[in-house]
């Protein structure tokens, strides 16, 4: 993975104000009902961020990496508290990490699910990888956020700039995305041009991506059976959870950049991913 760091060394920005700028991109309420995204470890009241990792998934190592690069700042899309903690001590990594964090007096915070759902979120970063045109939310509906109304949806559909074949539409998504191995059901007969796509866990969206008559889906999960049915239908493509939300880090840099330029930024240089190929 590659690191990227700036090398002004005049500085200083308050978390919560990085907080305040992440949350203003893509709004806590945006989340799903069953998410907990948001400030996970920290207090931020007055602290000055000293430098900030970006991550996927919060680790052992990744709070080490921070803690060698200075940073006392770790923004990731996963949560780490994802579910509610009974107690505290070494027997998990989840316990682990908490415990490594507040020792090094690290903040912790997620977007998770609010950014997928966000504009300009996760999917977006998507389908500009692959270069599609024209691209809406499959399901968007009005959000409140304090005095405004926020436009959220889950998934996207757009177009190619030009019919593809389907053998070279599958490789080079295996090659933009660096997958390891592609998961797809048989080759479409027909031109694929109209995409629909949901990283992450994002095969609940299949039948929407069918109603709205799209070429291709393209999705971070599937279950065996869901690729049952569909033959000549419809192109499923099945990158990897990890694969397809891999350049999160990328929007939170952007974001973050344009806050608080002289900020030292990292990329983290780990790869989280659990899954691994032979």
């Amino acid at each position: 993975m590659q690191r990227f760091t700036n090398h002004h060394t005049s500085y200083s920005v308050k978390i919560k104000e990085i907080i305040s700028a992440l949350e203003h991109f893509a709004p806590l309420p945006l989340q799903e009902s069953y998410d907990n995204a948001g400030l996970q470890i920290g207090l931020t009241a007055e602290q000055e961020a000293s430098g900030a990792l970006l991550c996927l998934d919060v680790t052992e190592e990744v709070i080490r990496e921070a803690i060698d690069l200075g940073c006392n700042l770790i923004i990731s899309h996963h949560p780490l508290l994802f579910r509610p903690l009974k107690q505290v001590t070494e027997r998990t990594q989840v316990e682990r990490c908490v415990r490594l964090a507040i020792q090094n007096d690290i903040t912790i915070y997620a977007a998770h699910t609010n950014l997928d759902n966000a504009e300009d979120g996760v999917n977006y970063r998507i389908a500009e990888k692959l270069g599609l045109v024209d691209v809406q939310m499959m399901q968007p509906h009005g959000v409140r956020v304090g005095e405004r109304t926020v436009t959220a949806g889950s998934g996207l559909i757009g177009y190619l700039p030009g019919p593809e074949d389907s053998l070279a539409f599958l490789q080079r998504i295996k090659d933009v995305f660096h997958i390891e191995s592609l998961q797809h059901n048989e080759l479409l007969q027909r031109p694929i041009q109209t995409v629909a796509l949901c990283g992450g866990a994002g095969a609940f969206l299949l039948d929407e991506a069918l109603r709205l008559e799209a070429d291709a889906f393209l999705t971070g999960e599937m279950s065996y059976h869901q690729f049952f049915g569909h033959e000549q239908e419809i192109q499923l493509a099945v990158m990897g959870h990890y694969q397809s939300e891999q350049y999160t880090k990328e929007i939170f840099y952007q974001l973050i950049s344009d806050l608080a330029p002289e900020l030292p930024l990292f990329i983290t240089n780990i790869d989280t991913n659990p899954i691994k190929y032979l």
